[in-house]
């Protein structure tokens, strides 16, 4: 295998992508498709944006993770890769990356597994003890893997590592202009020069921390994830999203507005992502929490969330407010357009 760092999982996400892209050029294909679900990181969008590709996009599983049978009836002459997660990020449930890769091998397709938020965990949690499917190039058909450095590694944000499984396929992300009057022009990603502070900070991490540090940091982190999975299966209003194995605990309600929870949840100081399509919100635990009573301070914290919301009936604000009003426009137009409003403010001096 080989590889390149990056700015960033988005990059990271867009080279492979563009790499997928020639590789589709040179079939003679003039649209390359990537099939994904709605639970892929949005970057996967982008790059189909930016790059001319076609996203197939479909629903996930009851777990929510992608479904094999959906896949395959989604692929088409024009398909040049299949995506897989590992975790996803909304849910933080790892999809079925063998039975994706099958297809891969199949139909003669890229398969890139999405590590950017898992890819300092999930190599380390057999070594705690626990089992956990194999997502890698161990896998036959799996062609690429991105994986954050900033994220479990610790390391400076603004490094990310795209690697593939050939030399080829690396060098369909490179960018050469042979004729500039400039001399010959040569990158391998997306930005011309980049600083070498980042990475020498990352390296720096990877080495100080060691194997030993991250399978420690790795088998606590999930640890806490666990305890505090198990309290919230037990609470009537709740509901954990899939069956999660790493650090991320997806959270919804059939009976409570689960945004005015994750509101409630926030001024009390919690930092949570909400999600939408179905609504919800993600707890993501890191190094950061270890070494505290974190589900203890969490299951606390959340009883009297539920409670204050069913005793006032109050709607959410702030950013769970905006989850909750966007999520019911049925005219997704008008949400881009409230959403490059939001965009031009940080542009406003």
């Amino acid at each position: 295998g080989c590889g390149a760092t990056t700015s960033g999982g988005t990059e990271s996400i867009l080279m492979a992508m563009k790499a997928y892209r020639e590789i589709g050029y040179s079939r003679g294909i003039k649209y390359p498709e990537i099939v994904l679900t709605h639970s892929s990181h949005s970057a996967f969008m982008k790059a189909a944006s930016y790059f001319g590709m076609c996203p197939v996009r479909l629903s996930v599983d009851k777990d929510y993770r992608s479904d094999v049978n959906s896949y395959q009836k989604a692929i088409t002459e024009n398909t040049v890769v299949l995506i897989a997660s590992a975790p996803g990020f909304p849910h933080g449930v790892i999809d079925p990356v063998e039975g994706i890769a099958k297809l891969g091998l199949k139909y003669k397709v890229g398969v890139h597994v999405d590590c950017c938020l898992g890819g300092l965990l999930v190599p380390f949690v057999e070594e705690t003890g626990r089992s956990i499917p194999v997502v890698d190039f161990r896998v036959p058909g799996v062609t690429s893997i991105s994986c954050d450095t900033h994220k479990y590694g610790y390391g400076p944000k603004g490094c990310s590592v795209v690697m593939y499984k050939s030399q080829q396929l690396r060098n369909m992300q490179y960018f050469v202009d042979t004729d500039w009057a400039g001399g010959i022009y040569a990158s391998p990603c997306i930005a011309g020069s980049r600083s070498g502070l980042t990475l020498a900070g990352t390296w720096a991490t990877l080495v100080h921390i060691g194997r030993e540090g991250y399978v420690e940091k790795t088998s606590k982190i999930i640890a806490i994830r666990e305890t505090i999975e198990k309290s919230v299966r037990e609470i009537p209003d709740l509901f954990v999203f899939g069956n999660p194995q790493l650090s991320v605990l997806a959270i919804g309600s059939n009976t409570l507005n689960i945004y005015s929870v994750s509101d409630r949840l926030s001024k009390k100081g919690w930092h949570l992502n909400n999600l939408q399509f179905p609504a919800g919100f993600h707890l993501c635990l890191t190094a950061i929490h270890i070494g505290k009573d974190i589900p203890k301070q969490f299951l606390e914290d959340l009883l009297q969330s539920i409670e204050e919301v069913k005793s006032t009936n109050v709607e959410p604000s702030g950013i769970a407010g905006i989850y909750g009003m966007a999520m019911n426009i049925p005219d997704r137009k008008l949400v881009k357009e409230i959403s490059h409003l939001y965009l031009d403010t940080f542009f406003k001096t």
